[in-house]
């Protein structure tokens, strides 16, 4: 695993991405949090309207942002790193919420790019619970989930599905295939 590495993990809502991004970070690895969740929290500190519950595209334009921010924070990094979502996650949101894919969001999927092979956690009712920051249901986890399988390999890349495995058996699986490719 040498070189700069830029590894994505989507999937839907509650499918244990920030629990695996996490772990990475505990076991020294350079990692990336999911955009989303600290809009969120910075939102409702303020009384903000770029909510996903109150504004959709707002919403979306401040991940856009974000994840372009931590694209950029890890130029030229040494050895992998991984993302809690990349910027396909957008074009997936805005399509999953029917707004429309503004020319620039389109363009940032398809430029800035991350490793071709990209992890996707699947939908686990077993671990799923909602929170202050996580108001989706299971149903929308799922179309979620959906909408990523589409979107990523129309921007070229090859979806991996994580198994329904403890964190350190994902970290194990994500790790040995990164290292066979």
């Amino acid at each position: 695993m040498n070189g700069s590495q830029r590894i994505v993990v989507t999937g839907g809502p509650g499918s244990g991405k920030t629990s695996l991004i996490e772990a990475l970070a505990a076991a020294g690895y350079a990692t990336s949090p999911e955009a989303g969740r600290a809009i969120i929290r910075r939102q409702q500190a303020i009384g903000g309207q770029a909510l996903p519950w109150r504004d959709r595209a707002l919403f979306a334009e401040l991940m856009l942002d974000c994840e372009l921010e931590a694209y950029a924070r890890f130029e030229g990094a040494a050895g992998p790193v991984f993302f809690d979502r990349g910027t396909p996650d957008v074009v997936g949101y805005l399509s999953l919420c029917g707004l429309p894919i503004s020319a620039h969001v389109e363009r940032a999927a398809r430029e800035v790019r991350y490793d071709r092979s990209v992890f996707i956690a699947p939908v686990w009712p077993e671990i799923f619970a909602q929170d202050a920051e996580r108001r989706q249901d299971l149903d929308e986890a799922q179309r979620t989930f959906d909408a990523m399988t589409e979107v990523y390999p129309r921007f070229g890349y090859e979806l991996i599905e994580l198994p329904k495995a403890s964190v350190a058996e994902r970290i194990a699986f994500m790790l040995e295939t990164i290292r066979a490719s």
